[in-house]
């Protein structure tokens, strides 16, 4: 019997996401263990007059830039090649819906650092069109999930467990899930609208002591249209604004490889030092990806309190209530970042014990809560 929470999960990335319009072309990204979803998302784009586009992987491999049999066995040309229809994608077509969906999560973990960066270097032409055309509201980008054994896994849960914990978190149980999805975006505006104008960030706790300007920047609502699960707000910081240091509480995850204890100082915006409980090695040749990679491209703050427990997926992990998130390399343009880079790394923090966070001195957030006077 077909589970109805696919078929309302299709829904949601058609109707809410991608915002689908007759006649849109839509790419559509995953592997076979995502059969039930691409095979909905298929019939429901046909039904309302989009062109879908499959690009299916083999199972066990991830999106184009870090697929590891081809990381594996690429020679130097290789790894410098641009994908053509990816491209062609990127730069043409109305929307994509990428399902990550990998029946092997640590199939990069032992690729050599160096091919992972050159890959990601070639392929970041993708991403610029990706974040150009996202901002200028040409390209419907959503990234989701389909429920696997590896993720599972990785969760620390049985498969069953954890279906109903990402249909859960994406709403797939509302009677309308769409409905659903907007009040989530009428509820983050307010923290959006208090920002505007405003300058100086300052996160205190006790694994942060950071300051960050926003001045001149916009923070976006996110309810659901680039990411699905959602629950965010979030920003580019001004370059060279950020100053002090983070310790950031769950693990960071990036390529398949998780550094634990990650730990940033930075100067005048940039990463100064870096230290990490494991894979520190893998932190720093990250952070020399480009000239841009130990810059920040976006400070945003978790708001689904629907997600409460870390899975080891950051497309749940950074939107956990009362936690705050950063990431390293290319920021959104559309939050007036620009900052350029083939990486962009997100790593998280609590900030739901003895932290706040002041704009321009006045308390913005405490202990996980929105604080300021609405």
């Amino acid at each position: 019997m077909a589970d109805i929470r696919i078929s309302k999960y299709a829904k949601i990335l058609v109707e809410h996401s991608v915002r689908l319009k007759p006649g849109d072309r839509i790419l559509l990204e995953g592997t076979t263990a995502a059969e039930p979803l691409l095979r909905e998302l298929y019939i429901q784009i046909l039904e309302k007059g989009g062109h879908p586009h499959l690009m299916m992987a083999l199972p066990g491999t991830m999106p184009f830039s870090q697929d590891e049999l081809y990381l594996t066995y690429a020679n130097e040309s290789q790894l410098d090649f641009v994908p053509t229809f990816y491209k062609l994608a990127y730069d043409q077509f109305e929307g994509r819906i990428r399902i990550h969906s990998a029946t092997n999560t640590k199939g990069t973990t032992n690729i050599d650092p160096a091919k992972i960066q050159r890959r990601s270097k070639a392929t970041s032409v993708i991403t610029e069109a990706q974040f150009r055309r996202g901002a200028e509201d040409t390209f419907k980008w959503v990234t989701t999930l389909y429920p696997t054994e590896a993720y599972a896994q990785d969760a620390s849960m049985s498969l069953k467990e954890y279906e109903d914990f990402v249909f859960g978190a994406v709403h797939a149980n509302e009677d309308d899930p769409i409905a659903f999805w907007q009040s989530v975006k009428e509820k983050q505006q307010a923290a959006v609208d208090f920002m505007k104008g405003k300058n100086q960030v300052t996160l205190r706790g006790p694994n942060v002591d950071l300051t960050l300007s926003v001045k001149g920047r916009t923070f976006m609502n996110s309810y659901g249209v680039h990411n699905m699960p959602d629950g965010e707000i979030y920003t580019g910081p001004v370059e060279e604004s950020v100053n002090g240091w983070v310790k950031f509480t769950y693990p960071a995850n990036y390529g398949g490889t998780s550094v634990e204890g990650a730990e940033l100082t930075f100067s005048n915006g940039r990463v100064a030092s870096a230290n990490a409980e494991k894979n520190l090695d893998f932190l720093l040749k990250t952070l020399d990806s480009d000239e841009r990679s130990r810059y920040l491209g976006e400070f945003a703050i978790g708001t689904n309190f629907d997600i409460q427990r870390f899975t080891g997926n950051i497309l749940f992990d950074e939107k956990i209530g009362g936690s705050f998130h950063m990431a390293l390399g290319a920021g959104y343009p559309e939050t007036g970042s620009r900052n350029k880079s083939a990486i962009h790394w997100d790593m998280i923090c609590d900030m739901r014990t003895d932290s706040e966070i002041l704009v321009d001195g006045e308390l913005f957030y405490k202990n996980g809560q929105f604080v300021f006077e609405k």
